[in-house]
């Protein structure tokens, strides 16, 4: 099959199905029709003589912060589907929570001439902004909104909001706050301020509010939550950063012989398939993890092709409150 062949089947022009595969920009209405007949023929671009004729290879290098996350597994989930219609392959860096890493892979991936990068990005370094502001292949940053970066990146701030006003709705007025590093200034910084401007705005103590900062895990729910208890045994709610913490939280209240939701509240972020499966079934936020890889690598895509309007792009993405028995 050549593109000119596939350009007849799906109704369209050569180059319609040129800026397809070399991830240009087009409708969706060609999108779909050209993906379809790709799909019918089982026609395959050669990468080689893209290569060649580009000056770019057909891989995209992509950095995660750790590789066992429910989050970072939809999230690469979409980025790697979209990649694959157009023609790209996808090389992955696992930074595990590493500045360091993150540094290392950059440089790498660029070396290795790859076509562009995504990078699921925690933090932002000095070193860490000035090596991306001079790469010479567009990067595309997920998870946080950085200034000057095109980013695609979920609501954190009004999201945690939503989920306290939801526990102080269910008459909670004693509530805490398991966070995470707050040099993640999504899932860190944001989520906790969010949280504290729903008890300010309910008339409640926000900057005195019991809160410890915990790990991205269950165990360290566990002890975060037993901390809290100790402070405050008097709490009602607590709400946390992440639906592992949630669950690691659960565990030692239910151990402590305090009933969820009886005596206390607990919800989470992220819709993870354990805490739709716990007992009680845990409130939390859904984040479209998979929607934003698909809208990252959509975006890499069309600075691939050359498009400079994705260059000052960034995307915020909407939540879904999901109420469940936990709180």
């Amino acid at each position: 099959m050549t593109i000119k062949e596939v350009a007849q089947l799906a109704g369209v022009s050569s180059a319609a199905v040129s800026r397809y595969i070399n991830g240009g920009s087009l409708s969706d209405q060609k999108r779909e029709k050209i993906r379809k007949a790709i799909e019918l023929t089982g026609y395959r671009p050669n990468l080689m003589a893209r290569s060649m004729r580009t000056g770019r290879g057909g891989q995209v290098g992509v950095i995660v912060p750790k590789i066992h996350s429910d989050s970072v597994s939809a999230v690469m989930a979409g980025i790697s589907d979209t990649l694959a219609e157009a023609g790209y392959m996808t090389l992955l860096g696992n930074a595990e929570l590493s500045d360091e890493k993150e540094i290392r892979y950059l440089e790498l991936m660029q070396n290795n001439q790859v076509a562009g990068i995504i990078l699921m990005a925690g933090s932002m370094t000095p070193e860490k902004e000035a090596l991306i502001s001079e790469m010479r292949i567009p990067v595309v940053i997920t998870g946080q909104n950085f200034e000057g970066m095109p980013c695609v990146y979920h609501n954190d701030y009004y999201a945690a909001a939503t989920l306290a006003e939801h526990m102080i709705a269910r008459g909670r007025k004693k509530i805490a706050y398991i966070g995470v590093t707050e040099r993640d200034l999504a899932a860190g910084l944001a989520r906790r301020l969010g949280v504290q401007l729903a008890l300010r705005e309910a008339g409640m103590e926000s900057e005195s509010m019991p809160r410890r900062i915990g790990e991205f895990n269950a165990e360290s729910g566990r002890k975060c939550m037993a901390e809290l208890l100790e402070e405050a045994p008097d709490l009602d709610g607590v709400i946390c950063a992440t639906d592992a913490i949630a669950l690691g939280a659960m565990r030692v209240l239910k151990e402590k012989g305090r009933k969820v939701p009886e005596d206390v509240s607990v919800a989470g972020f992220g819709n993870s398939w354990a805490g739709r499966v716990s007992n009680p079934a845990l409130t939390t936020i859904r984040l479209d993890f998979r929607g934003c890889g698909e809208k990252a690598a959509r975006l890499l895509l069309d600075l691939i092709g050359g498009q400079t309007a994705g260059r000052d792009s960034r995307e915020m993405l909407p939540f879904e409150l999901l109420e469940r028995e936990s709180v």
